[in-house]
């Protein structure tokens, strides 16, 4: 990871502070969002914390098992050492929602409505975290300006891609929310366009592969297409929302605007930092 500060023993990594950043930001945007439909702001907040911690535990321990376990059984204390990279999405998605489901069944949450509202803000802060990555793609062409130059060769900016699409989802997504058509509609079409992402993103980067180019994330992201899919017809049969609102020219262009805000101020700071 690309230290920005270091102060003795103690430093102030890219990575984290785009993490946090995201995170902040995704909060704030829950947080109004949950205020402007009279849901309890501060529960949800909390649900956030509780969330984001399992998805850092489901993000390590699915990294562990599936992309280097030899390792981590030679070397156990490493598990604990973070800062040195070694955190798989998949796993953060599926710690974050176990932990989110337990905490909205305890406290009688409506489960589906809430995630709808959740699932635009988890996507911002995802996109906003991403420019800290430090985890390129695979060598590309050098005649290619967009390239990052590594070591001496050329690399696919596998991160910008990432956020890229991440916000472009999240334009769809916070839209989406404004009419939706059953309750957990934008919550499952979170899980299907960002898994979609993912493995777009993943024919540029290097993992472990499975047959041909596809690699051990693709197999997981189609997994999780899969199931929600299948969460899909089961919410459709539970019945739809009588009353939807259609979407306004004014809120497609606004939302347009602070996509595109975005994207270019996300790729000056990737470019000026991790070039």
């Amino acid at each position: 990871m690309k230290p920005l500060i270091s102060i003795g023993p103690f430093s102030l990594y890219f990575f984290g502070l785009m993490i946090a950043i995201g995170a902040i930001t995704g909060l704030i945007l829950l947080i109004n969002e949950a205020k402007r439909r009279n849901m309890d702001h501060k529960l949800l907040t909390d649900g956030v914390m509780y969330a984001l911690i399992g998805g850092i535990l489901g993000a390590r321990l699915v990294f562990i098992f599936v992309y280097n376990p030899s390792y981590y059984l030679a070397n156990p204390v490493e598990v604990f050492f973070i800062q040195n990279g070694g955190l798989s999405i998949h796993g953060g998605i599926l710690g974050g929602l176990l932990v989110g489901y337990l905490f909205m069944k305890k406290h009688k949450l409506p489960i589906f409505e809430t995630l709808d509202v959740v699932a635009p803000s988890l996507i911002l802060a995802q996109g906003i975290s991403r420019i800290g990555c430090d985890v390129f793609g695979g060598p590309i062409s050098s005649a290619l300006p967009w390239g990052m130059e590594k070591g001496g060769e050329y690399l696919h900016p596998a991160q910008a891609y990432e956020f890229i699409l991440d916000y472009a989802l999240f334009g769809y997504l916070w839209l989406r929310l404004k009419s939706k058509k059953y309750h957990g509609q934008v919550f499952i079409h979170y899980l299907i366009g960002f898994l979609a992402i993912r493995g777009i993103v993943e024919f540029a980067r290097i993992n472990p592969m499975v047959i041909g180019p596809f690699s051990v994330s693709h197999v997981m992201s189609i997994i999780g297409i899969a199931f929600a899919i299948i969460l899909m017809n089961y919410r459709k049969k539970a019945g739809s929302i009588t009353k939807t609102q259609p979407v306004s020219k004014q809120d497609i262009v606004k939302t347009t605007i602070i996509v595109l805000t975005l994207i270019i101020v996300s790729l000056l700071l990737y470019y000026g930092v991790q070039g």
